[in-house]
């Protein structure tokens, strides 16, 4: 007695039977799994709309909203965005001067930078000049520490005081700062001890110890320097038309 053979062993050719495609199974048994309908038709399934595809702006994410400051740092820094749309930087009172449009003061004025360090400091336009001096030599922080104490000097309300004299220790005292000027050890300390409750001449030594290094160091090379050589021919050259219009002239003979 054999056994029954299986339709999946029956040779098509000897059962009549037309071999069946793989892609015929495949659409046989997709229209079993979806159903028929009453009248023996496959029921498919409706088409899906097709959506357009999303723009590269709608792609990206929406931007955050902006956050309150996190730290003591994030809130510095926006204590100095605003604090400087209030007032002018150092650098801009240094540089705010006719010079920066090509004006020059008296040529008397200017030769006699050479014999006052004072005088030249004083002055708008020498300050200026020397600023720029003190740029092509890396150690313009020198006169802008100095310029930042003449005015927490002028100070005297306490709030503004504190502020300014916190903003000039973390801007020329701190070692952090790319623009810490030299001072000594001791004169440190003292600007340490003196943070607890700042006041408007508690940098006065500092002060004086970086006016002495600006005066016997930077000004003796700013004054051999060819800025300060072409400043000088500049004004003379400026001040030569004024003198001959004023100079009496000949009577015809």
């Amino acid at each position: 007695m054999g056994y029954p053979r299986t339709p999946s062993l029956v040779n098509p050719s000897r059962s009549g039977r037309k071999p069946v495609r793989p892609d015929r199974v495949h659409d046989e048994r997709v229209s079993m799994s979806r159903g028929h309908d009453g009248g023996g038709t496959p029921r498919l399934a409706p088409p899906r709309p097709m959506t357009p595809p999303a723009s590269p702006a709608q792609a990206q994410p929406p931007a955050a909203p902006p956050r309150d400051s996190c730290c003591f740092c994030c809130l510095n820094v926006r204590v100095r965005q605003q604090d400087s749309h209030a007032r002018p930087s150092m650098t801009d009172l240094a540089l705010g001067s006719p010079a920066r449009h090509g004006q020059l003061p008296p040529s008397e004025d200017v030769l006699s930078w050479a014999h006052s360090f004072d005088r030249m400091i004083i002055s708008p336009t020498g300050r200026a000049i020397f600023q720029r001096f003190l740029r092509s030599e890396f150690s313009e922080e020198n006169l802008l520490f100095w310029l930042a104490c003449e005015e927490l000097q002028r100070e005297s309300e306490p709030s503004t005081v504190q502020e300014r004299a916190r903003l000039i220790y973390e801007d020329f005292v701190s070692i952090l700062s790319p623009r810490e000027v030299s001072l000594d050890s001791r004169v440190r300390e003292s600007i340490h001890a003196a943070m607890v409750n700042p006041s408007a001449h508690m940098y006065h030594e500092a002060q004086l110890q970086i006016y002495t290094l600006m005066h016997r160091d930077s000004f003796p090379r700013f004054l051999a320097s060819p800025m300060y050589r072409q400043c000088v021919a500049s004004a003379s050259a400026s001040a030569a038309p004024t003198a001959s219009a004023l100079s009496p002239t000949s009577p015809a003979s």
